[in-house]
């Protein structure tokens, strides 16, 4: 049992070493005073009390040790993950900086995108940043501690360029997911809708395959807000982006064109709130998607033994604390 043992949490072993200390400082404690009793020619027996610290230090080393969880292999067990694929299309678009929703649209739908992935279990999510272009800046992967840090460093300078090819976003997706099993595909647009290109619905109605559901969550306000130019350092507003007149660019929510994009995607529209009400709806409809079994791993099981070592632990210590500590004097 004990051969091919192994420690779960190896660092909690420094906790033995004040038990070693203390076992050790009253050793030489008693062995100082059995020195100076000898001296003043007193008897003194110190057998019984190094026995009684010997079963102290024991039982504490032992009770530490067990907080090392000792746990012996068993053998491999097989361990499937069910989920689905969803890729997440973030506009990364100069009218994502606009803070007609406080602190801004694309803060807004990074909060979005980040409590989705609290949420998620087993399912594979990737991400797409879009703007002029798209590609795509983390693949598919259940590693979802990974997945939040490509979330972090998306911003407006990641694609140069003007415009908003969202088309191109949809169709990379829709090619990029690895349809190794029967379960439900999610494409899940962020993005105000200012679309201007104009083909973002052809693109959807080229895909036929009715396992991949389009969602769209519409972020700004109908009132829309200038779209801001930043310094160089990027923390202060230096002007706000013009059209060929000369005059401040307003940008607006396009909601319609994402409910257009939702429907013929077989999905649902939402429309983003302050309260966060959006991603409360959305994360109740994708539950609903049919999920199936995307790896099967296998997986190491181990059985406990930190009982016998804490076991052995008190019993060492009741046995000390029951046990004399004087003798007769010799």
């Amino acid at each position: 049992m004990f051969t091919d043992m192994e420690l779960k949490y190896p660092f909690n072993a420094l906790y033995m070493l004040p038990a070693l200390a203390a076992a050790v400082l009253y050793f030489l404690s008693l062995r100082k005073k059995e020195t100076i009793m000898t001296a003043f020619c007193l008897g003194y027996a110190i057998r019984l009390k190094v026995l009684r610290t010997a079963l102290l230090g024991m039982g504490m080393g032992l009770v530490a040790f067990s907080l090392t969880w000792p746990q012996s292999f068993s053998g491999y067990a097989e361990m499937n993950k069910t989920g689905m694929e969803l890729y997440v299309l973030v506009d990364t678009s100069k009218s994502m900086l606009v803070s007609d929703m406080e602190p801004d649209r694309l803060n807004i739908a990074k909060k979005i995108a980040g409590n989705l992935l609290d949420h998620l279990e087993g399912d594979r999510i990737g991400w797409i940043p879009f703007a002029s272009a798209a590609y795509i800046q983390m693949p598919l992967t259940d590693d979802y501690q990974l997945a939040r840090m490509f979330l972090d460093v998306m911003d407006t300078d990641m694609i140069s360029g003007g415009g908003t090819n969202l088309a191109s976003a949809i169709r990379l997706a829709n090619s990029s997911f690895e349809r190794s099993s029967s379960a439900d595909r999610v494409i899940l647009i962020l993005s105000d809708g200012e679309e201007h290109d104009g083909i973002g619905l052809d693109a959807i109605k080229s895909i036929v395959d009715t396992q991949t559901k389009v969602f769209a969550v519409g972020i700004g306000t109908e009132k829309g807000g200038l779209v801001p130019v930043f310094n160089d350092a990027g923390d202060a507003v230096i002007d706000y982006m013009r059209d060929e007149s000369g005059n401040p660019i307003v940008s607006r929510l396009h909601s319609d064109a994402l409910k257009e994009l939702a429907e013929g995607g077989r999905g649902r529209y939402y429309q983003a709130t302050v309260q966060g009400a959006e991603s409360s709806a959305l994360l109740e409809a994708l539950s609903a998607l049919r999920k199936d079994t995307l790896e099967t791993k296998a997986v190491k099981r181990y059985d406990p033994l930190y009982q016998y070592f804490l076991g052995l632990g008190i019993l060492l210590f009741a046995i000390a604390w029951f046990y004399p500590e004087r003798g007769h004097a010799e």
